[in-house]
């Protein structure tokens, strides 16, 4: 790299104060920044260089005219084409924090410019009942945004693990002339075939398990889900998640969602944005009311997966939770307490509470959510999780 372009980098980083420094050790003379890099400057100094008014004319004394969004709007534009993906997040967040910003970011031609990130998403899910009536459809597709990104990630590792997991090739000692299994029936058979007559000979025919299909047989899973204000990123992941498993037929999944009350969201699941919006991000914290609720809707107890979104930051009766997991595992159902499904960063939660969960042989952990299909598919194998919980703890 020449001096040149180190100087630039260094003056980005350290801002117009440093200019003339530079300017001095610049040899080759002319401007520290080119073009590009001053585009840059111009654009983090808006935020990170501001004056007492700020750098769009809001702040302190201006958050919220009207007159400086279509300044904001040509910033936001600026910095995601001058910055990469990543950065760009980041410089929203800090716009957020440092400028006011987030009482503008229900204005419509801003949701337009916004980069889809988990954080903003979170927070605009957090205050969305705040949403003016002219932002409302702008902030469903913001969401959207969010939510397709997600689906790409997911949807089809999660289809396939749950299509391998829960094995619908199952074998049945009952013979139907509907239920025929041609491929394994003339793989294993192979070895039977007559030349003369140009046909395979089986010793044996195989038949699907058509009684695994019905609804008494089908595997339930239980998304229960803690929708406290810092369950966010949880929160959008789960919904996102429960939407995929509730489209496929070879499953039952119900999604419930709880603070302080418990609200059953499992009809919205056609729509994650809906289900998104079902979600009141905020409040107190009773898990122990709605793990009691779940425990009502498990049906076979041993075909029953029932995942415990939360923090853990319990705000009913700590006792009486413990004991109803524990009775949930005893009873046969795969429990998983999830501390948080996002991408980075360490979790927080009650190390109290998850030591006594885990101290039931419960699987309590944070989990990026690459690694869902993965832990859907051991779950539903039947498989332990202890090992996979000590290989995430690890990364």
């Amino acid at each position: 790299m020449e001096l040149s372009e180190r100087i630039g980098r260094w003056r980005l980083i350290l801002g117009q104060e440093s200019e003339n420094r530079f300017q001095n050790m610049n040899k080759a003379g002319g401007e520290v920044l080119s073009q590009e890099q001053f585009l840059m400057d111009q654009a983090l100094a808006a935020i990170y260089n501001r004056s007492e008014s700020g750098g769009f004319g809001f702040g302190t004394r201006g958050a919220g005219h009207g007159p400086s969004n279509p300044q904001i709007s040509r910033w936001l534009g600026d910095v995601r084409s001058l910055f990469d993906k990543d950065l760009v997040k980041i410089i929203q967040s800090d716009a957020m924090e440092r400028c006011g910003l987030k009482q503008l970011i229900f204005e419509p031609e801003l949701l337009e410019n916004l980069e889809p990130d988990m954080n903003l998403a979170a927070t605009i899910m957090l205050l969305k009942d705040q949403v003016p009536k002219r932002s409302k459809e702008g902030v469903r597709e913001f969401i959207r945004k969010i939510v397709e990104q997600i689906n790409k990630l997911l949807e089809s590792d999660i289809r396939r693990a749950v299509t391998v997991a829960v094995n619908r090739r199952q074998h049945s000692p009952i013979p139907s002339a509907a239920a025929l299994d041609y491929e394994t029936t003339i793989r294993r058979g192979i070895k039977n075939y007559n030349p003369h007559i140009g046909k395979v000979i089986p010793e044996r025919f195989y038949f699907f398990d058509r009684t695994s299909k019905t609804a008494a047989n089908k595997y339930t899973v239980i998304l229960d889900v803690d929708q406290s204000g810092s369950m966010g990123e949880s929160v959008i992941y789960s919904s996102i998640v429960g939407c995929i498993l509730a489209s496929m037929a070879s499953i039952k999944t119900r999604i419930v969602a709880f603070d302080t009350s418990v609200v059953d969201l499992t009809e919205k699941c056609d729509d994650p944005v809906d289900l998104l919006f079902g979600f009141q991000l905020g409040g107190g914290t009773d898990i122990n009311q709605s793990v009691a609720y779940c425990q009502g809707l498990i049906e076979n107890p041993k075909k029953t997966l029932f995942f415990l979104v939360t923090d853990l930051m319990e705000g009913g009766n700590r006792a009486s939770l413990v004991r109803r997991l524990g009775e949930l595992k005893e009873d046969g159902v795969t429990v998983v307490c999830l501390l948080a499904i996002a991408d980075g960063g360490k979790p927080y939660y009650d190390a109290q509470m998850a030591q006594k969960v885990a101290s039931l042989g419960i699987p309590c952990f944070a989990c990026n959510p690459q690694l869902l299909p993965q832990l859907l598919e051991k779950a539903l194998k039947g498989q332990d999780l202890s090992g996979f919980s000590s290989e995430i703890g690890k990364q």
